[in-house]
């Protein structure tokens, strides 16, 4: 069966185990990566927000009306603390930082996650080299 015949059949896996993730664990994951967040503390949402775009280079760009209610799910699973804090501004503002579950469970993204895209790559290496 040709790389272009499976695509398909790879594609809908990719997209199934997207499924089964819960919507809001790419904003941990990228908010957690080494020299992301661990060194800031805990931040607000509108800082998350920011250094999702900035780590991402622009490609990952989160919307307030996504942001909030992925924060609130990720805290109502115990993944995610939050307490009220003014800001330098003197505003109030929820402040997030992940919780000893939130690390475990971010492992467990992370490990999958690698898992899908070594299989990408692995495949895209297919394809490429039977393209020559």
């Amino acid at each position: 069966m040709s790389m272009r015949a499976c695509w398909p059949h790879v594609k809908a896996q990719a997209a199934s185990r997207m499924s089964q993730l819960p919507k809001s664990s790419s904003v941990v994951r990228v908010k957690s990566e080494p020299g992301a967040t661990d060194e800031l503390g805990p931040v607000h949402g509108y800082s998350i927000a920011q250094r999702l775009q900035q780590v991402s280079h622009d490609v990952v760009q989160v919307p307030q009306g996504s942001l909030y209610p992925a924060l609130h799910r990720l805290e109502n699973r115990g993944l995610l603390a939050a307490e009220w804090t003014q800001t330098q501004t003197g505003r109030d503002a929820k402040f997030y930082r992940l919780t000893r579950k939130g690390r475990a469970q971010l492992e467990v993204e992370t490990a999958s996650w690698r898992r899908l895209t070594d299989a990408v790559a692995l495949i895209l290496r297919v394809t490429t080299a039977g393209a020559e």
